[in-house]
């Protein structure tokens, strides 16, 4: 075989392949298989039982399969297609193609998670749980920090417990003129079992009691925006951790079980999107670095 033959066949190969078929040429040009160097039916023979005994290449695929259920743009029970189809027409003569347009959402909503700041845990009872310095200074840093967002906000809803009620009315005075409702759904409890399950952590309630009221405030805030809203909205929640880490599961389709997975920082700020066709994005989850670090904590 000549040089020129065998260079072309190593560059046909790659790798470990090309030495393999070079060493194969370097013998048979020497006979050393057997067989006359001017048969070349059977040298042709030899490099095709060669070149199968190389390992199989398959194209590269970059994208991954997918491994769970497919997103539901119905989660939230608001999808416009799907409440057009089971509402009667006023009249015979609507286009149901408009009934659907001025159904559909066009708003984004944006809703801004913020957990209490530190609060006295040697209380008695809730009342007594008021809280720490620390806490104030921590909610004084996220009040700041939403100011400086240069956000218009619609609305703060805050916890009915005292240590978000507190931290709601810092928050206010960086962005007054925003209304302030309290609301008893959004009061701190155990949404689900978790799992993995914990043994240190009991809850004072069983989670057949909180987590249906905890599943009540998901279904009355965590939603896309009214057909009716014209502009995206800016909405400020200040409740507790097992709360929010509840509704970043749920709003996000992942597993609720899976909410004691996640940590939040007192005064942290967690950023949901809903957008119009019932997708939704997490911006930010449990954000405290606008904290210095010797303000951190998570009690």
């Amino acid at each position: 075989m000549s040089y020129r033959k065998t260079l072309q066949l190593i560059c046909g190969f790659a790798g470990g392949s090309a030495a393999v078929v070079f060493a194969a040429a370097a013998a048979d040009s020497r006979g050393y298989f057997g067989e006359h160097r001017g048969d070349g039916a059977s040298r042709w023979s030899r490099f095709a039982v060669l070149y199968a005994a190389q390992p199989a290449r398959t194209p590269v695929n970059h994208t991954p399969a997918a491994t769970g259920p497919g997103w539901d743009f119905n989660w939230d029970k608001r999808d416009p297609s799907v409440l057009s189809n089971g509402r009667k027409r006023e009249s015979v003569t609507e286009d149901p193609s408009s009934e659907q347009d001025n159904s559909k959402p066009k708003a984004t909503r944006h809703i801004l998670l913020i957990r209490h700041s530190q609060y006295n845990l040697s209380g008695n009872g809730d009342t007594e749980r008021v809280l720490t310095p620390l806490g104030r200074e921590q909610a004084e840093l996220t009040g700041q920090r939403l100011a400086a967002l240069g956000l218009k906000y619609d609305v703060l809803i805050h916890s009915s417990m005292t240590r978000a009620t507190e931290t709601a009315h810092i928050i206010s005075k960086y962005i007054p003129g925003v209304h302030l409702v309290s609301c008893d759904l959004l009061r701190e409890g155990a949404p689900v079992e978790p799992v993995p399950p914990v043994t240190h952590w009991k809850p004072d309630a069983v989670y057949h009691e909180d987590g249906a009221r905890i599943e009540a405030a998901f279904r009355r805030y965590i939603h896309r925006a009214d057909p009716k809203q014209k502009e995206d909205s800016y909405e400020i929640i200040v409740c507790h951790a097992n709360v929010i880490r509840y509704f970043v599961c749920r709003a996000l389709q992942f597993p609720p079980e899976g909410w004691l997975r996640m940590g939040l920082n007192n005064g942290s700020i967690t950023w949901l999107t809903i957008r119009p066709s019932g997708r939704v994005a997490l911006r930010t989850l449990g954000d405290a670095g606008f904290m210095p670090p010797d303000k951190l904590t998570r009690t």
